[in-house]
């Protein structure tokens, strides 16, 4: 199997000899091959184990079970613990879904952290034969047609060659030791019910019924290419994004020809529905501020795009900024806080959104920055009267979902700016300013 595997490897360009792979294990039998084989093929890899807490003190033994094969292969290890139960009934989704959710997020980051090229996970063709019926029965489109990709961005699936079987006979070969999951027995999980009773059904019809799927895999997977060119062309003429969100030009998406599988396509990444998608769609006509969600983000259709945001974003607690500070960094941004400077003859005041140009006298130090709250108040640049920040976020036709994300800079409980968006009146440049301070986003 060693030879299959290292030609697979080679035909589908997975894994170069300097790459590092991230191995997700749980385990099982699967995972525990694929560790195997990778260590026989020496190549680079770590080991990355999930527990989901779901099965008491078995997920307990897994997760040391795991650890131990760690120390076996002489390889890293990273483990988590995810309140999956929870997750799942909060999120009002599937405890499955909402393991593949939690884990594939966790994976990711691992990966980006500690430099990984790839993650690694053992899916085999009978679980490629699994996910294709699963998908016709709740309804799917081309992508789940194709079951599982060999790769799919930074996720790969080394294994993807080999059956059930072929893992089995290298287990008992090999005399390796690996654990079984109880929950694989239980038809109360919809993959393990097509599994267990419907493959083997199937199999007195077509008992060559994974290769059969194999191949019919093939063929739509060339047909999805082609779509997705397509696709990749579309995004980039209707979709743009920024740090706090992804924009999408849906009156562009109404000239489509099938402009609802389109958009589904579009939205899939963020994990919204066909029927959401053709919900969102029907509500293109309608007033703005409608609002979509799924597991991990947010859509809200406003006056001419749909704006998506991630639905968990870290939460802010307000930032004390010293004199001295000359970086401060919130979510996924930053301040960068020149230097009072001396004002020049013909000197000109910035406009820039992303820049507030304040007549440093004005100013206290230290200075906060905050989230803006009901009840907030400025007086926006060019007035001499108050306004509430939510008047004035209205008036600037900022989507609902990026309200939450807008900051304030203050000054002695005063609003400074509203960053990115406009200073308060009160602590511009004037003709008497002496001394000014340029303060940037970005």
């Amino acid at each position: 199997m060693l030879n299959e595997f290292l030609t697979f490897i080679n035909k589908q360009n997975l894994i170069q000899p300097s790459q590092k792979v991230l191995l997700a294990v749980s385990g099982g039998m699967d995972s525990v091959v694929m560790c195997d084989l990778f260590s026989k093929a020496k190549l680079d890899f770590a080991i990355a184990h999930c527990n989901f807490g779901l099965r008491g003190e078995e997920s307990n033994e897994d997760e040391m079970f795991v650890k131990k094969l760690s120390i076996k292969y002489k390889v890293p290890f990273y483990v988590t613990t995810f309140q999956t139960a929870e997750f799942a009934e909060n999120e009002k989704i599937s405890t499955q879904m909402a393991a593949r959710i939690l884990r594939y997020e966790w994976f990711e980051k691992i990966r980006v952290q500690h430099n990984f090229d790839y993650i690694a996970t053992a899916h085999h063709q009978n679980d490629v034969l699994e996910t294709v019926l699963l998908n016709l029965t709740k309804g799917t489109g081309i992508a789940g047609l194709h079951g599982i990709s060999v790769k799919n961005g930074h996720i790969i699936r080394p294994v993807l060659f080999a059956e059930k079987e072929n893992i089995f006979d290298y287990v008992v070969e090999n005399q390796i030791i690996w654990r079984e999951d109880s929950s694989n027995e239980s038809n109360k999980y919809q993959r393990n019910l097509i599994r267990n009773e419907v493959v083997p059904l199937l199999k007195q019809i077509n008992p060559n019924l994974e290769n059969t799927i194999q191949q019919t895999v093939e063929r739509i997977t060339a047909v999805e290419d082609i779509f997705e060119q397509e696709m990749e062309m579309l995004r980039k003429q209707i979709t743009w994004s920024d740090s706090q969100a992804i924009y999408v030009n849906y009156k562009a998406i109404q000239t489509l020809s099938q402009p609802v599988i389109k958009l589904a396509e579009l939205l899939k990444p963020y994990h919204f529905s066909y029927q959401q998608s053709q919900d969102i769609f029907e509500a293109f006509d309608k007033e703005s501020g409608k609002t979509f969600l799924t597991p991990t983000h947010i859509l809200v259709k406003d006056r001419t795009e749909l704006v998506i945001t991630p639905k968990n974003l870290q939460a802010f607690t307000s930032k004390t900024i010293e004199k001295n500070n000359v970086v401060v960094e919130f979510g996924d941004r930053m301040l960068n806080i020149g230097e009072f400077t001396e004002i020049e003859e013909g000197f000109v005041v910035p406009t820039a959104k992303k820049l507030a140009c304040l007549d440093a006298d004005k100013i206290r130090f230290p200075l906060q920055l905050r989230k803006w709250k009901e009840g907030d108040w400025f007086c926006p640049l060019g007035m001499n009267k108050k306004k509430l920040i939510s008047d004035f976020l209205i008036d600037q036709k900022v989507p609902l979902n990026l309200k939450k994300e807008v900051y304030l800079l203050t000054s002695n409980g005063s609003v400074v700016w509203v960053v990115g968006f406009r200073i308060d009146d009160r602590f511009k440049v004037t003709e008497k300013t002496a001394k000014i301070c340029l303060i940037e986003v970005k």
